[in-house]
């Protein structure tokens, strides 16, 4: 029996790799079973990890401005000629105590830096941005100006960072902005198809988690509201509705508008780079899952992209999860053959994610006996 692993992590308990060293531990006590995992990401915190534990890359190192403007060393991915961001290691909440999240305040420069930091790799055609997790509601315009934007207010003076500063916000000077962003290809890891102002945009839905108290998104809301008018009068694109303005705080508005991005969703993102159509072709069984599965899975989510994926192939996928949702069955039409907690009965939430990776192992070894069983009678 040959295994393909690929499963998000368990969040607050398992990170993908011990995931794949739980279903390995069950196929060892099954027997007969050739495990291979691949530890998959989305485009949040943890996807550079995700992608260098299966493709040969190396690191970059670098020193960038974090969220609140402090100095922070971290890094981006070369892998071929593709350099993949992620947005958490420059401009993300894990950056920040829980007392520091102001998204009035942060600003995404440290994510510019990082983009012209790959934009100055030489063999580099390809740009892979992952734009999950951050504590930035600035609508991009740190990110812009690190890479020579000119972000004027009606005086001709620079805007200060933060989303406060939108307000100020007069022109654009593109005259510096750096060549590179129109000569590479550039992919943006979006699992969100939020609109960048209003009820469903990025302020009023992500603000709270950055943050942000009612009066505060409501500031934000208009900031990024003068953001979009002022790109539609000077570049000619109406953002304000674009799916996927609204993710990261605005981010992807402005990679739409000032990089000509493609927004696209983080897993199958991933899976393109690990060529994953090709890697599940001589598997009998996918095994995917994640903490929780719940309607958000099927929009975008590992679990989902993964289930997409097998089926065009013809492979069956189970999906393992720490709890299960009501009315799940959609997951069937999207690839899943059959969903389970791995939680022996009802326990207590603590209680399921200080034990996740023996129910874990317990729950794939059922699994693979199963299947086991199957074979033996066909």
């Amino acid at each position: 029996m040959r295994l393909l692993v690929a499963s998000d992590s368990f969040k607050g308990s398992l990170t993908s790799g011990q995931v794949i060293e739980a279903v390995q531990e069950a196929a060892n006590r099954c027997g007969g079973v050739e495990v291979r995992g691949i530890p998959v990401a989305d485009g949040g915190e943890g996807t550079l990890e995700s992608i260098l534990a299966v493709l040969p890359g190396r690191k970059v190192s670098c020193t960038v401005l974090d969220p609140l403007g402090r100095s922070v060393e971290t890094y981006f991915a070369v892998v071929g000629r593709t350099a993949i961001v992620e947005m958490a290691k420059s401009s993300g909440l894990p950056l920040l105590a829980l007392h520091e999240r102001n998204p009035l305040l942060t600003t995404s420069y440290g994510l510019g830096q990082l983009i012209e930091g790959a934009l100055e790799v030489d063999a580099v055609e390809e740009l892979i941005v992952g734009i999950g997790g951050s504590a930035t509601n600035d609508g991009g315009l740190g990110m812009m100006q690190a890479l020579g934007l000119r972000a004027l207010d009606a005086a001709n003076r620079e805007l200060p960072f933060g989303g406060h500063h939108l307000a100020l916000l007069d022109r654009f000077d593109l005259t510096q902005l750096h060549p590179r962003l129109r000569e590479v290809r550039i992919r943006v890891m979006c699992d969100v198809t939020n609109p960048l102002c209003g009820d469903d945009g990025a302020s009023a839905v992500y603000g709270p988690q950055k943050g942000a108290d009612a009066e505060m998104i409501r500031t934000l809301d208009e900031n990024l509201h003068h953001l979009a008018t002022c790109i539609k009068e000077k570049l000619g694109m109406d953002v304000a509705d674009m799916p996927g303005a609204g993710a990261a705080g605005g981010v992807g508005a402005a990679l739409l508008a000032f990089c000509q991005a493609k927004l696209e969703p983080g897993i199958e993102v991933v899976l393109d780079l690990f060529q994953f159509d090709e890697m599940v072709q001589d598997v009998d069984l996918i095994l995917t899952g994640e903490g929780r599965t719940d309607q958000q899975t099927l929009y975008g989510k590992v679990v989902s992209g993964v289930a997409r994926r097998a089926r065009l192939a013809g492979k069956p996928v189970v999906c393992l999860s720490g709890s299960l949702s009501s009315d799940l069955r959609p997951l069937y039409q999207h690839g899943v053959s059959a969903l389970f907690s791995i939680c022996p009965g009802p326990v207590a939430e603590e209680t399921a994610m200080a034990n996740a990776y023996e129910y874990l192992t317990a729950a794939a070894e059922n699994v693979i006996r199963l299947w086991q069983s199957h074979k033996a009678l066909c």
